[in-house]
C-alpha cells in the first residue's frame, strides 16, 4: 500500500529517502503498517477520528460563512523525528528563547541594543506588538516568555529552519496531547515495541512552570480565557482541567487595592498567578484598549507592582513580529555571543529599500506575509496566485512596506498521509512547545500539522490543515 503510488522524489520525504528506501527511525512503522494493509488501517483511522469527536476536539473557523466549530482533522501516520536530531533542536530552541528573553528584558529596559544600532530603533518603535507601557517594566524572575511555540521546516535538503516564532498565546498543545492518546489506543502495539518519549506530563511541567512565578506557597492558578467563542477555547479548558486550576473569564475577575481577586459562591479569592489565553492590548481598558469587552480593569498595575504574575508577561508580541524575526540571528550573536544552532529562513524587508525592489519584481516566486499576520491569513505564495492577485498584493506592500517581508518558497518536508483510502504524500511543519521557568523544558516533539490540500504548503487548521502525532525516538 506505501510503496505502490508514493513517490518521494525531488523533495525531502520524513519516511523515505529520494531513493525510495525507509530511513532507519521508520522501518518498523512501515512494515507494520504495511502488514495491516490498506482496509484494516482505514478501520483503524476511521477509530481515530470517531475517538477524536467523542473527546470534542475542535477550533472554531472564521469567514465568510459566519463562524463555525470544526473537528480538527487527524492522520494516523506519525512523524517521527530520530533522537540524534532531537539533540539538536532541543538545544537550538532553548539557545533561541533565552536570546530573545534577554531581548525583551533589554528593549524595555537599558536598550543596549539598540544604542548599538544592531536593530533599528523604528523598527521596535513601530512594531504593533511592542507596547510602551511596559518600559521599566520587571516580571517576576525576570522572564517574559513563558510559554512559546516556535514553528519549524525542513529545506529541500533535510535541514531544519525556524519559520516563525509564537510567543505571545501559541495554541496547539492539547491536539498534541490528545493526539497522542488517540495513537497508543490506535496503534498499541507500536508503542510496546518502540521507544517513544513520553508527552504526558507537559500539564505538570506547565503548571510547574506558573508556581515558580510566584513565592506564595500553594498558589491559586488561573486560566484566563476570551470565552468559549475564541477559536481555542477548548485548549483554554482542557489545559486548566489537565492542571487542577481555575478557568476565568474577565468579568470572574476584579481588580481591588491592586490585587487580583476571583468571584466565587463563597466571596472574592486572590489569584497568584494567570496563564493569560488574551492578547495584551484587550486586558485592561484602563492601560490599553477603552473598547475592550474582554479585560479587568487595573490588572496590568496589579502586575506591574507584583500583586500578580501573567503568563506570557505583556509587551512579548514585539518578538512575534515577523520583521523582528528576521533579526534573531543577530539578537542570539549580541547576547550569547553564539551563532544560531537553528538557522532562520533567509528573509526580505520590505522596509529596506533594495529588497522592496527585489520583492516587487520577484513576487511570482516569494512568499510574502504581512509582520503581524497569523493562521495563514494576511500572506500571498507567489507560485500558485494569479497575475491579478499579486498586482493586488503589490499595491498593499507598497501602502505599507514596514508591514511585509517575504522569504523564499520553501519546499517542505512530506509525510505519507492517509488519504481516503490511499496514501500519498503531504507536506508538513512542526510546532514544539517550550517553557522557561526554573528551567527550560522543551516538550519530545510537537504539534506537526499537515497541508491536506494536495500540493498545499498552508499547512493551518484555518485553511484546511491538520495534524499528524509526532514521536521523537528515545
Amino acid at each position: 500500500m506505501f510503496i505502490a503510488d508514493y513517490s518521494a522524489k525531488n523533495i525531502y520525504d520524513e519516511m523515505f529517502s529520494s531513493e525510495g528506501f525507509p530511513r532507519k527511525s521508520y522501518d518498523f512503522v512501515k512494515t507494520k503498517m504495511e502488514s495491516l494493509g490498506g482496509i484494516e488501517l482505514v478501520k483503524r483511522s476511521t477509530s481515530a477520528e470517531r475517538a477524536l469527536m467523542s473527546l470534542g476536539i475542535t477550533f472554531t473557523l472564521y469567514g465568510d460563512g459566519g463562524e463555525q466549530e470544526r473537528i480538527m482533522p487527524f492522520d494516523v501516520i506519525p512523524r517521527i523525528v530520530p533522537s540524534e536530531e532531537w539533540v539538536s533542536m532541543e538545544k537550538g530552541l532553548k539557545q533561541r528563547i533565552q536570546a530573545l528573553n534577554l531581548f525583551l528584558r533589554d528593549i524595555y529596559g537599558e536598550g543596549k541594543i539598540l544604542k548599538d544600532k544592531i536593530i533599528p530603533r523604528d523598527l521596535i518603535e513601530s512594531s504593533s506588538g511592542y507596547l510602551k507601557q511596559c518600559i521599566g517594566l520587571k516580571p517576576p524572575k525576570d522572564i517574559w516568555i513563558h510559554i512559546t511555540g516556535t514553528d519549524l521546516v525542513r529545506d529541500g535538503a533535510g535541514a531544519f529552519h525556524v519559520l516563525e516564532d509564537n510567543l505571545r498565546c501559541p495554541s496547539g498543545v492539547s491536539y498534541v496531547l490528545e493526539n497522542r492518546e488517540v495513537m497508543k489506543r490506535t496503534f498499541p502495539e507500536l508503542f510496546e515495541k518502540l521507544n517513544i518519549r513520553q508527552v504526558y506530563d507537559y500539564p505538570y511541567h506547565l503548571r510547574s512552570m506558573l508556581e515558580n512565578l510566584t513565592d506564595v506557597v500553594d498558589p491559586v492558578i488561573a486560566v484566563w480565557t476570551p470565552g468559549v467563542f475564541n477559536s481555542a477555547y477548548y485548549e483554554h479548558s482542557f489545559l486548566a482541567q489537565k492542571m487542577g486550576v481555575y478557568l476565568v473569564e474577565g468579568s470572574d475577575l476584579i481588580v481591588e487595592n491592586h490585587k487580583v481577586y476571583m468571584k466565587t459562591t463563597k466571596g472574592l479569592r486572590k489569584v497568584d498567578v494567570i496563564y493569560r489565553r488574551i492578547d495584551d492590548t484587550f486586558m485592561d481598558q484602563s492601560s490599553f484598549r477603552p473598547d475592550s469587552l474582554l479585560g479587568v480593569k487595573g490588572i496590568f498595575e496589579a502586575f506591574k507592582r507584583g500583586n500578580v504574575a501573567l503568563a506570557n508577561a505583556p509587551g512579548t508580541g514585539v518578538a512575534d513580529d515577523k520583521v523582528i524575526y528576521s533579526y534573531v540571528p543577530k539578537i542570539i550573536k549580541y547576547y550569547l555571543g553564539e551563532e544560531p544552532i537553528i538557522p532562520n529562513v533567509p528573509t526580505y524587508l520590505c522596509s529596506e529599500e533594495s529588497d522592496l525592489k527585489f520583492v516587487l519584481e520577484n513576487i511570482h516566486n516569494l512568499v510574502v506575509k504581512a509582520a503581524n499576520g497569523a493562521g495563514g491569513y494576511g500572506m500571498i505564495i507567489g507560485p500558485k496566485a494569479t497575475k491579478q492577485e499579486q498586482e493586488d498584493f503589490k499595491e498593499l506592500i507598497k501602502a505599507d512596506p514596514r508591514n511585509y517581508i517575504a522569504q523564499p518558497v520553501l519546499n517542505l518536508s512530506t509525510v505519507p498521509t492517509l488519504i481516503a483510502d490511499k496514501i500519498e504524500s503531504r507536506h508538513v511543519d512542526l510546532r514544539p512547545f517550550i517553557l522557561y521557568g526554573k528551567d527550560i523544558y522543551v516538550m519530545p516533539g510537537g504539534l506537526t500539522r499537515v497541508a491536506l490540500r494536495k500540493g498545499s504548503l498552508v499547512v493551518n487548521s484555518s485553511q484546511g490543515g491538520g495534524s499528524k502525532d509526532t514521536w521523537v525516538l528515545g
